[in-house]
């Protein structure tokens, strides 16, 4: 029945969480869920009549808390976190070509995109990816800290991300300017960091970005690698 993302907001850090639910079936998944939206999620579950039964981060956020340990104990559901992010108290630790499988027949694969963060992943489920911080819509995640790499990332776009059939929808982690959706190919065609700049020219524009420390780095990621328990709402 619900084959569509669920898509749902945090105005403070911009952040997306999305619930993908069974067709076959009440068992659904949520990915990068926040901290204090925790109860926000629980009801929508409850109020589509679905279980939890896997919590998906796609790397370990720098901007807000996640909620996944707290669920984990709400609903029995287990984490499935990117093995290179450092998040030990997962069930699963995910690696390129993994198949996170829930339902009677859904499977989600997950894919190393590297950049962002040095462990961050994206995951392909049905045609719809969720690109977490390394492709936004018109743009991409910064590179300049937890591992981060310009060359990583630009490597990770268009040799996986970009690689995908064009009607892919993607369905990032954050977005800032009131967007919600793209596709795989408007930001091969579009995007403003990425289409037609070369590798070289993609590293320059990342380096010399010279962003602000992310206000809550210390205290996010911290948190988040212990799947945000012990950290108050």
């Amino acid at each position: 029945m619900h084959i569509n993302p669920i898509q749902l907001f945090d105005a403070e850090s911009s952040t997306f969480t999305y619930i993908l639910a069974a067709q076959d079936g009440n068992d659904a998944v949520i990915i990068d869920p926040v901290d204090r939206h925790c109860e926000r999620d629980l009801a929508h579950l409850a109020r589509l009549g679905l279980k939890l039964a896997y919590v998906l981060e796609t790397h370990a956020h720098a901007d807000h808390v996640t909620s996944a340990g707290r669920l984990r104990e709400r609903t029995g559901a287990r984490a499935a976190v990117p093995s290179g992010c450092g998040i030990a108290p997962a069930e699963l630790q995910l690696d390129d070509g993994d198949t996170v499988r829930f339902g009677a027949a859904e499977a989600i694969r997950v894919l190393h995109t590297p950049g962002h963060t040095a462990g961050s992943v994206s995951f392909l489920w049905r045609d719809n990816l969720f690109s977490g911080d390394t492709l936004l819509i018109d743009g991409c995640g910064r590179t300049d800290f937890q591992g981060g790499s310009a060359a990583a990332l630009y490597d990770s776009i268009h040799g996986k991300l970009f690689t995908l059939p064009g009607a892919t929808r993607v369905w990032p982690a954050h977005d800032y300017k009131g967007q919600s959706v793209s596709t795989i190919g408007w930001e091969r065609e579009h995007n403003a960091r990425l289409a037609g700049r070369s590798r070289a020219d993609f590293i320059a524009l990342m380096d010399g970005l010279d962003l602000p420390r992310p206000k809550l780095i210390d205290i996010a990621v911290p948190a988040n690698r212990q799947l945000g328990l012990g950290h108050a709402a």
